[in-house]
């Protein structure tokens, strides 16, 4: 009796083992399935609390809430339609012939002198990398892979009428109901801990709406010296190279290094002075960046150690590209302020 007994303990853990791999399998195929729906969303919230802050001050001034709304959304309605009516087709022009003469670029960039010089004493690793590098840019199909999933999807939302019109109605309806959407929140939690949750709750959203806020600040501030230096010291596609330095600008830390070695590099298709003008112009920007604007617009925003900023930016753009990485760090902010505020007081009275 007792061995029939261990024998049905064992076939119902293996039974329930097995129910739970096979949930877990159908849940991975329904993300898997909904990537681009979880995409929408994610991008509505980061854009409804990113403009969150605009609305309070708006509506700061004795404006209804409803007419912030509807007054940011307007503004941002205006804001793209100029985009898409006078740089998209500009910049997909560009991007179309920078795609078809990469391998060139790159060509050209091996008969450097310079280049041939180190090259040699490499052993040929130079031209063997250039040209590795030529045949990935060459192939089209790669350049979503580089941007990271996430930001194809991205791409295709902004090139898609039918996406972008879910972001901005999804965008619309939580920045409208984002207080009511609280309040049910915060009633779910008892009534004795309801106004620390609040207060931590309230505390998260605002540092994310202003890191939002503050990353794409600092990306426009760089997409637009981007584009004004390379159209002063005439290197072709200035409006590329600017639209992708504002993609990398959204990456803390890692995004304007490399903008700024693809900038240098393109640089170096109009000559090796021009190229040095272009990175000694940003590692002067980089420096002011790092020490002038970012601790001024971040301030306000989040408050995280440089470490856990570089594991957090890496860790995102490993598993969501570049919205992984522009998520990870307010994440990060949010996990250090609930510890601070929870954790570490419920330790100390114990």
């Amino acid at each position: 009796m007792q061995g029939n007994t261990k024998i049905s303990n064992s076939f119902q853990i293996g039974l329930l083992g097995g129910l739970g791999v096979l949930t877990a399998l159908v849940i991975g195929g329904a993300v898997t399935t909904l990537a681009n729906i979880i995409t929408y969303v994610a991008a509505s919230i980061f854009i409804a609390l990113g403009l969150e802050p605009v609305v309070t001050k708006i509506s700061s001034l004795g404006i209804r809430r409803r007419y912030a709304i509807l007054i940011v959304m307007v503004s941002l309605l205006g804001v793209i339609s100029f985009l898409v009516a006078a740089v998209f087709p500009t910049l997909a022009s560009q991007t179309a012939n920078f795609i078809k003469t990469a391998p060139a670029f790159l060509t050209g960039v091996n008969q450097i002198p310079f280049i041939v010089k180190l090259d040699s004493q490499l052993g040929g690793a130079i031209s063997d990398a250039l040209s590795n590098a030529g045949a990935y840019l060459g192939d089209s199909s790669n350049w979503p892979k580089m941007l990271g999933g996430v930001v194809q999807v991205g791409l295709s939302i902004f090139n898609g009428f039918f996406g972008a019109l879910i972001v901005i109605i999804l965008s619309l309806y939580f920045m409208a109901s984002m207080k009511s959407f609280k309040n049910w929140l915060y009633n779910l939690v008892a009534a004795s801990k309801r106004d620390k949750f609040s207060d931590i709750a309230e505390q998260i959203a605002s540092s994310v709406g202003r890191y939002v806020m503050s990353q794409v600040t600092i990306g426009v501030i760089q997409s637009l010296l981007v584009f004004i230096l390379l159209t002063v010291t005439g290197v072709p596609y200035a409006l590329v190279i600017s639209f992708i330095a504002f993609l990398l600008a959204l990456i803390p830390l890692v995004g304007s290094v490399t903008s700024a070695i693809i900038a240098s590099l393109v640089a170096l298709s109009v000559s090796p002075t021009t190229a040095l003008i272009v990175a000694v112009v940003y590692v002067i920007y980089m420096q002011i960046e790092a020490y002038v604007i970012t601790p001024r617009i971040m301030s306000r925003a989040v408050e995280v150690p440089g470490a856990v900023v570089v594991v957090a930016a890496l860790a995102g753009g490993a598993l969501l590209g570049v919205l992984g990485a522009l998520v990870a760090i307010p994440i990060a902010a949010s996990i250090i302020l609930i510890i601070r505020q929870v954790l570490v007081p419920y330790q100390e009275q114990r």
